[in-house]
């Protein structure tokens, strides 16, 4: 497990989008970015979840959350557009970028993969991330130091068998951080790196693997210090990097 001990008041002040938020991952390190201080917004297709999350993260006391409903799916450009003139016009910046949305597909060889599925996966896994970076990038660099994270997978990183369209949509968006880091390197204070979350006990995990015991893997909210330290100033100068939580 990733090592780091994050202060209280970590993130006091930060505005902080997390993508998927509404379950799992995204719905743990939501929680976790309110109860050290940030503004989240909270992004996700299920309106019913993120007011869930809504509502426990005011029930705790932290900093009052937004909810944006979005389907990644089908969202549209102007959507994206619509979307970063709210935030600017609410909150004049965005300090932090999780995105944590994502989908699996089949799981099945290369040659029985309809183009339907694999394009459904890269629309969410990559081209919404594509979208939701490049239209967000102007409110991220009017902060004074702002991170962006994108949600890559060991398959990102060396392709097995039977992971198709998503071991390749994390694939891009590895290539995709790599990209924007070096860009982004020594021009302004944005940064960006990705996190491998490992083996983790949510329904995606249950999903690619329905044999498997899930008490053996750590919850979401186990695996959080990585997201801390990559979303807090103290991993300033961190650009470029493919990190794994556990």
């Amino acid at each position: 497990m990733f090592q780091y001990s994050s202060r209280p008041d970590l993130l006091k002040g930060r505005i902080i989008l997390v993508t998927g938020a509404g379950r799992g991952i995204g719905e743990a390190a939501a929680k976790a970015y309110a109860a050290h201080g940030a503004t989240v917004l909270l992004m996700g297709k299920s309106e019913e979840n993120l007011n869930r999350v809504y509502d426990e993260i005011e029930a705790a006391g932290w900093a009052q959350p937004a909810v944006i409903p979005l389907n990644l799916e089908t969202a549209l450009p102007h959507q994206y557009d619509e979307l970063a003139a709210t935030i600017e016009r609410e909150f004049g910046r965005l300090d932090g970028l999780l995105h944590n949305a994502g989908i699996i597909g089949p799981r099945t060889p290369i040659e029985q993969l309809s183009g339907d599925n694999f394009m459904r996966v890269m629309q969410v896994n990559v081209n919404a991330a594509f979208m939701l970076t490049s239209t967000l990038l102007p409110l991220l660099k009017l902060s004074e130091d702002a991170s962006l994270i994108f949600t890559s997978s060991s398959v990102g990183r060396k392709g097995r068998a039977y992971w198709g369209g998503y071991a390749v949509s994390k694939f891009a968006t590895e290539g995709l951080m790599q990209v924007l880091a070096d860009e982004l390197e020594d021009t302004g204070t944005v940064r960006c790196n990705s996190i491998n979350p490992g083996a983790t006990r949510t329904d995606m995990r249950a999903k690619a693997y329905p044999g498997e015991n899930p008490n053996v893997n750590p919850l979401p909210s186990d695996i959080m210090p990585l997201y801390l330290y990559l979303m807090g100033p103290d991993s300033i100068g961190t650009n470029g990097k493919a990190l794994d939580a556990q």
